[in-house]
Parts: C-alpha cells; structure tokens; sequence
C-alpha cells in the first residue's frame, strides 16, 4: 500500500508541480463553488434550464474564438507569465462579480456578462495550463501529473458544489461569491513561487530561435496523425452530448426531483467523488493508454449515463453518478494522456489548444440545445437520449478501430468472464 501511494503521488515530490497542484486545487475549489452558485442564482433570479443553457454556453463561447490563439501563444512564450496574466484577470472579475451580488443589485443580465468574460480568461488560461504540466515534471513523470492533475480537478469538484451547498442554505449566495473570489488568487502566489530555472524545457527550442507557430500547422499536423484524431473525435462527441452536467443535474434535482440547492451539490458531489477515484486510477498509468482503453470507457461511459437518465428513485441517482463519474474523468484522462504522450513538445500547446477546443468549445451549442431538451422532454431524458447517441458513436469508433487495424474481439467465459482484442499479427501466428 505504501509504495502504491508512493507512486501515485510521485509527482508531488517535485517543488513546481507541489507548487501548482496546490495553486489550482485552491482556485478550482472557488471555481466550482462559484458555478455552483452561479447556476442556483440563475434560478433564483427566475431563469430557466434553458437561460442556465445560455450562461453554459457564454462561459465556454470565448473557447471557439480564443482556444486556438492561445495554443499559438503557449508554443511561442513563456507559458508561466501567460497564466499569471490570464489568471490575475480571473481574479478581478471573481471580485468584481461577488461585490455585485453582495450588494443584491444582480440581475440576469450581469450574469451572462460575467460569464462571457470569465470564458475568455478561461480561454486564454485553460490550453496553457494543460501544456505547461509537461514543464513542471520529467517525461516519464508526465502520465503521473497528468493524472494527479485530473485528481486535483476533481477533488476540487467534489469539495466546492459541496461547500456551496451547505453555505447557499446558511448564508445565501452573496458570502459564498466573496470565498470564490479569495481562492482565486491561489494560483497567482504559487506560480510567483516556483524557479523558473527547474523547468523541463529541453526539448523545447529557445523562444528566439522558433518559427513562427502557426495555428493551421498544428490542425495539419493532428489531420496527419489518426492516433490523435480518434480520442478528439472522441472527446467531440460525448463533450456535446454528456458533458453538460452542470445544466442536466441542475435541473434534474430542481425539477426533476423538486429538491434544493443541497440535493444538487450531493448530485454533483456523487459525480466527483467517481471522477475523484478515476483519476488516481488513471495516474498509475505508466505508458501511453491505448486506443482501447480510450474507447472502452467512453462506452461504459456512455451507457451509464443512460441509467441516470432512466433511473426513477432519487437515492439511485445519486449512487448511479459515482460510477458514472469514475468513467467520465477515466475516459477524458485517457484521451488527454494518449494525445500528450504522442505530441511533440513544439506542437504540444496548439495540440492541446485543439483538444479544449473540442472539450469546452462545443457548450456554446450544446449547453442551450441541451437546457431546451431539459425543460420540454424533461432533464432525465436530455441524459438518456445524449447517452445513446453517445454510445452509438463510441460504438461505431471500435468498429472502425478494428477494421483499421485488422484485430477482432474474442471473449472468454473462463475463468473469469471478459472480451479482449486479440491482434491481427497475433491471429495469424
């Protein structure tokens, strides 16, 4: 057990990435407290699942536009003094937005505005972010803070709806606006501290002597690589179709279920606590996931998320979404690690600008298509329906997967049940 902890938390031994974990488990925590609270004051201010769609989709608009610049900008400078700008950014506007709900004077209005310019800061700090975890540790460290990374995430997801939760029904939205705010300097004094010169930037050339990073490189060099293309296919398709919880389980709890704020935070706290454990699995990983790994949990995925939509008890809802959540961050961490590992380090913040762009840029479309879904086909059949159409793509991607590369599926009923791919070269031996 003691070597097992060891090495899932091997990163951690690195001043840097201590230093940045630290730094972004503070901030998301008052990130997820704030879009906790943002989407219950939606409420409250008298919007719908579909007006909560629009704050989804304004948040995550500035991706489209902005994602793939700031790609270019993290293949071109210094990817520490970008996050400090674009985070000191994000901490102006928290203060901003807590002083105006403080003073009661928030209408729906300011809610989107803030959402739109939060999404930009987002936009800019998010491909970055993601980039720069290769900096802080050695390559064969990299799957570990990959996945170390994902668990920072999700504690945090499980640790903010929950606290917001609790602090909505004690002391309203305002209080809990101004604790999101403060945590949003986090990352600011952290990345102040860490020693530039204990980066890893070897395989990097020096900023003066690099060409020019074209933005239409990067898409060009993901075209020519179909081990990329598979998991941002991938990701693509379930980001549009279930990766709107914050919009379906908002409803699902208010109108679905007719509960309050605290029902949604357990919700979204049974989510994370899933999303929490898959993460730590995947940070055990040690070499570059396979296309089958990345395929296989996005179908059990897929087809859990059917059940929650279908299921008709509260209480197995809420025990539904643990594993539900283990396989969502297991899938997107998956994906996440084959693309970094199979990315070269001059093309590494284009890839990834690529790669948020097809996790978050979608929301804009996705967010109020699904919110409409929600408030007229009901919110657990806006999850069932975004499920099976989940599940018949990620279907169709192993068939593909497997006539690409010649293998088949074979099961076998002992010892234990279970289906396996077994090799074209393999077959034919």
């Amino acid at each position: 057990m003691r070597a097992r902890l060891n090495t899932t938390f091997q990163s951690l031994q690195v001043r840097n990435y201590r230093l940045f974990a630290i730094g972004q488990l503070v901030k998301l925590i008052g990130v997820w407290m704030m879009f906790t609270t943002q989407d219950w004051l939606v409420f409250e201010l008298g919007g719908t699942a579909a007006q909560l769609g629009i704050v989804t989709a304004l948040q995550f608009t500035p991706v489209l536009a902005l994602t793939l610049i700031s790609g270019r900008l993290a293949d071109r400078y210094d990817k520490r003094r970008i996050l400090l700008v674009a985070n000191a950014a994000w901490t102006v506007l928290c203060v901003l937005f807590s002083l105006l709900v403080v003073a009661g004077a928030a209408q729906l209005w300011h809610v989107y505005v803030f959402a739109l310019l939060l999404g930009v800061a987002s936009a800019v700090e998010t491909p970055v972010r993601q980039s720069f975890v290769s900096e802080l540790v050695e390559t064969s460290l990299l799957p570990n803070a990959l996945g170390l990374s994902a668990a920072t995430f999700n504690s945090a997801r499980v640790i903010g709806p929950s606290i917001a939760g609790v602090a909505i029904a004690l002391f309203d939205v305002g209080p809990v606006f101004v604790l999101s705010a403060v945590l949003a300097a986090g990352p600011l004094l952290c990345l102040g501290r860490m020693r530039p010169a204990e980066l890893y930037r070897s395989d990097l050339t020096p900023a003066a002597n690099r060409e020019p990073a074209k933005v239409v490189d990067g898409l060009r060099y993901v075209l020519r690589r179909p081990d990329l293309m598979l998991p941002m296919v991938l990701m693509s398709t379930l980001a549009f179709t279930l990766f709107n919880f914050p919009v379906t389980l908002q409803a699902l709890a208010k109108n679905g279920f007719n509960t309050g704020a605290a029902s949604f935070g357990l919700f979204t706290t049974a989510v994370g606590l899933g999303a929490l454990v898959g993460a730590l699995v995947g940070g055990t990983r040690r070499a570059r996931p396979s296309a089958y790994t990345v395929i296989t949990s996005a179908i059990v995925f897929s087809a859990l998320a059917i059940v929650v939509g279908v299921l008709p008890l509260y209480w197995l809802v809420v025990v539904a979404l643990v594993p539900t959540g283990f396989f969502m961050v297991f899938f997107a961490q998956a994906a996440n690690q084959r693309i970094q590992l199979g990315t070269d380090a001059a093309y590494r913040g284009r890839v990834m600008a690529l790669w948020v762009f097809v996790f978050m840029g979608l929301n804009p479309v996705s967010g109020p298509l699904v919110g409409w879904l929600a408030d007229h086909a009901g919110p657990g059949a806006a999850i069932w329906l975004g499920g099976i159409v989940a599940l018949a793509a990620t279907t169709l991607s192993l068939v593909v997967q497997l006539r690409h590369s010649g293998s088949r599926l074979r099961m076998r009923l002992r010892p234990v049940p279970r289906v396996h791919v077994v090799p074209a070269v393999a077959e034919r031996v």
